[in-house]
């Protein structure tokens, strides 16, 4: 289905997509069904907890320089907010500046949900300009101001008129999608929707390349081949994202995060989006940089680019092999990073007994089987038979890891890191995907496995102090799925 830029907003991944939140089983069996989008969702009738689309829409859109963030809500969904002041580490790391966090609430309450909030979202969106001096208001619509049904358009076109910038509405509104991610789409629509220019010319030289905040792990490669990436979205400025429609290809070191943005880019600009699963392992890597000097005409330097690094790192894997070989692994994680985390564990000769992804997508946004990462990593290193969907919910997990007991336990996410140093296994949160990516990253997480297993202790001592609050019927309960009603697939 072709993506419309125009309309106010993207449809969610629940129906674009087919996103499941609920699923227990094989790897290979969940790949079969999803490649007939086949997958029912199964019904959990309990959580424990979980997140919202607005919280990705932050993840995107709070990082991008000299643009203001208007939140149309009450004060409460402004609270994450604080956890952004990690970005000026992360920025550091990357050697450039920290972007200010330029973000207000409109904090609206009981008057505005009876008789709406238009007034006092418009008096925000003039608060920003006036305080920030941006070159572009996002605001972000919440579950408060979607169920009020404020005309944000309308305020929109207003304040486009009078203010001279572009005003970019973030339908992010967490009722909308049980799938979270959505907010990462939403966020890449209102982008192309009212910043990106049409291209007045191509620049055969720029790469986009959609990744988190977080190290920069591609310039220096990239100057290697000739190449200079333009690192969206976060930590980018209004000005770079202005200019995605002018490079030469796309790239999305994250399915979950970049299948909307790459195949909207590539629909509605033609900028071709790299279709290959990203660089995380050696074997994904070569192939990636390969596919990507297919895409600039650069297969001379990209082959010796390959040769070099391979030379390089392959006795550092080999050493880590001998260390590694046969030690048990969980992976928990994002969709498609969990699968690249299941590679590179595997390169080192590792033993994964099980995966879990915080959602499943039943396909991408281009329908290309080379960007299905799960079909991919079963293709490349094996099928997974306790291979789970489960969205952060720490009682499913807290049996699982009791049960299987792994050596190891890598994860994206601290929260689920912390059920698992608590049960005594070491555990590490492998939270920036940027610095685990390429030639440098299977060295990377290669040497924190081996810090982690090294600290085995400390972790033990650590469980040895624990108590969980869950009652001795759940902690005796054979079935970690047990408030999971299986749905029969199509």
């Amino acid at each position: 289905m072709a993506i419309d830029i125009v309309k106010s907003e993207v449809e969610t991944r629940d129906n674009r997509l087919g996103a499941v939140l609920a699923f227990h089983g094989r790897a290979s069996t969940l790949q079969k069904d999803s490649s007939k989008r086949a997958v029912k969702d199964d019904e959990r009738i309990y959580s424990q907890c979980s997140d919202c689309s607005q919280g990705c829409a932050e993840v995107l859109s709070y990082m991008i320089r000299d643009a203001a963030i208007v939140v149309h809500s009450p004060l409460g969904c402004l609270s994450p907010v604080s956890i952004y002041e990690r970005v000026e580490a992360s920025s550091k790391v990357r050697g450039i500046e920290a972007p200010k966090i330029q973000v207000i609430s409109t904090n609206i309450g009981i008057d505005s949900t009876v008789y709406g909030g238009v007034k006092i979202l418009k008096a925000a969106v003039r608060e920003a300009y006036d305080r920030f001096h941006p070159k572009a208001i996002l605001i972000h619509s919440s579950c408060a101001a979607g169920i009020i049904g404020d005309d944000i358009e309308s305020v929109v076109d207003e304040a486009e008129s009078e203010l001279g910038i572009p005003i970019v509405p973030i339908y992010c509104e967490g009722f909308k999608s049980k799938t979270w991610t959505s907010g990462f789409d939403a966020v890449f629509h209102g982008i192309l929707r009212k910043i990106v220019k049409k291209p007045t010319k191509k620049q055969e030289d720029l790469v986009n390349i959609i990744n988190f905040a977080g190290q920069d792990a591609y310039t220096a490669l990239f100057k290697r081949i000739n190449l200079r990436p333009n690192l969206i979205v976060p930590n980018s400025s209004v000005d770079q994202l202005a200019i995605m429609s002018e490079a030469a290809c796309t790239i999305s070191i994250c399915e979950s995060l970049g299948t909307y943005g790459a195949a909207a880019l590539e629909q509605n600009y033609g900028v071709p989006q790299l279709k290959v699963s990203s660089p995380y392992g050696i074997e994904w890597t070569d192939r990636w940089f390969r596919e990507l000097a297919k895409l600039t005409n650069r297969t001379e330097l990209a082959e010796k680019l390959i040769k070099e690094e391979n030379e390089r790192i392959k006795p550092i894997i080999e050493g880590y092999r001998k260390i590694l070989k046969g030690k048990r692994a969980y992976v928990y994680s994002g969709d498609s990073f969990a699968h690249y985390l299941t590679n590179m564990v595997r390169e080192y000769g590792m033993e994964v007994v099980g995966v879990t992804t915080l959602h499943h997508d039943q396909t991408t946004d281009t329908k290309n089987p080379s960007l299905d990462t799960l079909g991919e990593m079963i293709k490349y290193t094996g099928d997974v038979e306790r291979f789970s969907v489960c969205n952060k919910q720490p009682f499913i997990m807290y049996k699982i890891f009791s049960e299987l007991k792994p050596d190891i336990l890598i994860t994206r996410h601290d929260s689920i890191a912390t059920i698992g140093t608590k049960l005594g296994i070491p555990s590490i949160r492998a939270n920036d995907i940027n610095v685990l990516s390429c030639y440098d990253g299977s060295v990377n997480l290669g040497a924190r496995i081996i810090d982690a297993l090294n600290s085995n202790k400390f972790f033990k001592t650590i469980s040895e102090h624990v108590k969980f609050p869950y009652s001795s019927w759940w902690i005796n309960q054979k079935d970690p799925f047990y408030f999971d009603k299986k749905a029969e697939t199509k």
